[in-house]
């Protein structure tokens, strides 16, 4: 079986797609455009195409076919074992994007995708330039080691994200039955979405089933609009501060570090994570909502003197 490189092929839609929903969002007023950040995104995405040719690419795939000579079993390129491949790389990527999102290190290349304030076509091609490589190594050699060709890996991984695409977009609602099983507009805003309710939810690629198993899935509620970026929004639409603001911070956070504990906190700890715990995690942002949101709640019930009296 020969892979191609669905990547670069899908790249005329994306540009098609991006001008149907930017029509579209002129007609319709559904949706967000801001073209200093459109063109920030963009730039990023350019920069993530380029950033492997620099070598990182050419390191990976030799990593991976060293690795595939002491693959355990010899799976044939042939279109179960693709579809196979697809599946188990999904559930790869599951966690891959849950721990970019759990560990500073990971979050630093990630976070990129999520400085966007807005949410639309042009944030999917917001991507990182540094997180390739490390995560790459990683997270799918277990699946070279397995005995998927690496061929085969860029494959699946391109058409994993060519699906990915669609999905950022606010023009597209609920998807009924569909998204029982599928990651869809509707779930990814959620993942993109500052709201402490939403945070640390709908981690997936394409099957939304990952989530739903592992305890992070979270729906849309339409009585609560997702709002977009990260908790604390940069500011800027320079690409180079974009890029590697994050790192910037675990280095002057790492240079200040009165223990090995500590450096081990600032770089692997989750974001926001400070050794006094003056820095508000994802994790502790939403316990104080939810905390919050229960104490509201309580309040909000009728007392004993409200109570319906029954009838004579």
């Amino acid at each position: 079986m020969e892979f191609p490189d669905v990547v670069t092929m899908a790249v005329p839609a994306f540009v098609l797609l991006v001008l149907i929903e930017m029509a579209a969002w002129k007609l319709t007023g559904k949706g967000a455009y801001e073209t200093r950040d459109s063109a920030a995104s963009l730039l990023m995405g350019l920069g993530s195409q380029i950033a492997p040719l620099l070598g990182g690419g050419a390191l990976v795939f030799a990593s991976f076919m060293a690795a595939y000579q002491y693959r355990l079993f010899d799976i044939p390129n042939t279109w179960w074992a693709v579809i196979l491949c697809f599946v188990l790389d999904d559930f790869r990527y599951y966690w891959f994007h849950r721990i970019s999102h759990e560990r500073r290190w990971f979050w630093a290349s990630h976070i990129i995708h999520h400085s966007s304030q807005h949410y639309n076509l042009t944030t999917a091609l917001r991507q990182t330039w540094t997180g390739n490589i490390l995560a790459s190594l990683l997270f799918k050699t277990p699946l070279v080691l397995l005995g998927f060709h690496p061929l085969m890996l860029a494959f699946v991984g391109g058409v994993n994200l060519i699906y990915q695409f669609w999905i950022h977009t606010e023009l597209i609602d609920r998807m009924g039955p569909f998204e029982w099983v599928f990651n869809t507009p509707s779930h990814h805003r959620v993942h993109h979405a500052t709201n402490p309710r939403y945070l640390d939810a709908n981690y997936a690629g394409v099957f939304i089933i990952w989530d739903r198993m592992f305890g992070t899935f979270i729906p849309e509620d339409r009585n609560e609009k997702c709002r977009y970026g990260i908790v604390k929004n940069l500011g800027t639409f320079n690409p180079i501060v974009i890029s590697f603001h994050e790192w910037v911070g675990i280095l002057k956070d790492v240079m200040k570090a009165r223990s090995f504990r500590e450096v081990i906190g600032y770089t692997f700890g989750p974001p926001g994570w400070s050794p006094d715990g003056s820095r508000m995690t994802s994790a502790m942002l939403k316990e104080r909502w939810e905390r919050t949101h229960q104490t509201a709640g309580a309040e909000a019930l009728p007392g004993p003197q409200a109570a319906v009296q029954p009838a004579e």
